[in-house]
């Protein structure tokens, strides 16, 4: 914050003395002449929901059908084994379509209070319980 004070100090100076409008214009851009009316403050974090992008896609696999894995008692494994047999490898197996869904964290939705007023915001970061906000008053022309 003091190097941007001393930088402005700077600008001023070199703008008296040689007349620089490009040092002008960067006084403006970055607020300098209204250095008083800019602030920071807290405000408490009433919510923060994640973003996520969701990329969904689809395949086509093979699904066969699962009488040929042994399962239950002797008797019911050595059945299942005749019946494969005399099937000659029919065993049912088709083409299906799966369904693979893939999301990753983009931003935060924060929901946030300073005195009395709701406000909403995307961030790159959680921001905790309380966030750090800047406070600019500007006056605007009568109409």
């Amino acid at each position: 914050m003091a190097a941007s004070f001393i930088h402005r100090q700077l600008c001023v100076l070199v703008l008296a003395v040689a007349g620089l409008g490009a040092c002008a214009e960067a006084l403006a851009q970055d607020g300098a002449g209204a250095s008083e009316n800019v602030r920071y403050d807290y405000a408490q974090v009433l919510s923060v929901n994640p973003v996520y992008d969701v990329q969904r896609t689809s395949s086509v696999k093979r699904a066969c059908d699962n009488r040929d894995l042994p399962h239950g008692t002797a008797l019911t494994r050595m059945m299942s084994s005749v019946r494969d047999r005399l099937a000659a490898g029919q065993v049912g197996c088709k083409m299906v379509t799966v369904e693979n869904e893939s999301k990753h964290l983009v931003a935060y939705d924060v929901d946030y209070i300073y005195r009395g007023s709701k406000f909403r915001t995307r961030m790159d970061r959680d921001p905790g319980s309380r966030l750090r906000i800047r406070i600019s008053i500007t006056p605007t022309p009568f109409d």
